[in-house]
């Protein structure tokens, strides 16, 4: 399959119609879901995603190593070209190296005003003309939604989405009547779109918990793999 048929085919394309054409610029997501169900492989799927368009992305990790998130990113592309069939797919993997860029913040030593300036460095004067920044490991009970608040305001100014991940502890956290996790109901007013992973019967099903300013809590009809971590349909 070539490049552009893949894109065309991915199971993201029903995640883009559901949020009626994608998370726009300057627009904030977060996939939430308790540790290990699979928020970073779903991350790094959508930054795949994108890169595979031609677009680049700009991956914040507040982990203490980055080399797990290099190989996400090897393990998703090889995953997606396997099972796609893709042409090319040496030549496609070395070129979409070129459109993406690992950045590493201790999130105890370091302000969002740090981390902006380390991707204004980046996008401006490095030229980096960014799509996309994924935020993984960030902490939300340390952080605030002032924090958050003067990353969308950049990404709004840049033309850029964010996606964040949040780690929402065990199962049984206590949740609002929209399905909110009580961590996350102080960053309402800044984060556009919500998604809930939840794991069940072998799987892990993807769920929209806030779509700008509408609480569906609807199914999405997309899961991910337990094998190949990929999303993919019901």
């Amino acid at each position: 399959m070539v490049k552009s048929e893949l894109v065309k085919r991915s199971p993201l394309r029903i995640l883009e119609k559901s949020l009626h054409g994608g998370l726009e610029a300057g627009g904030v997501g977060v996939i939430a879901a308790r540790k290990g169900t699979g928020k970073t492989a779903c991350l790094v799927h959508l930054a795949t995603d994108k890169l595979f368009q031609g677009k680049h992305v700009i991956h914040v990790s507040f982990a203490s190593r980055t080399d797990h998130i290099i190989s996400w990113y090897e393990d998703i592309f090889r995953e997606i070209a396997k099972k796609r069939e893709l042409e090319n797919a040496m030549d496609v993997h070395d070129d979409l190296i070129k459109g993406r860029v690992v950045m590493n913040f201790s999130q105890e030593g370091v302000d969002m005003d740090q981390v902006l300036r380390s991707l204004r460095a980046m996008i401006q004067d490095g030229n980096f003309a960014a799509d996309l920044i994924i935020v993984d490991g960030y902490d939300f009970t340390k952080g605030s939604a002032e924090e958050v608040q003067k990353l969308k305001s950049y990404a709004a100014e840049s033309g850029l989405s964010v996606w964040f991940s949040a780690s929402t502890g065990q199962e049984g956290t206590n949740v609002d009547s929209h399905g909110v996790p009580e961590m996350l109901q102080p960053y309402l007013d800044v984060v556009n779109v919500l998604i809930s992973l939840t794991a069940t019967n072998n799987h892990v099903k993807l769920s929209l918990v806030k779509d700008h300013d509408q609480y569906p809590q609807e199914d999405l009809h997309l899961e991910l793999d337990p094998k190949t971590l990929l999303i993919a349909e019901e």
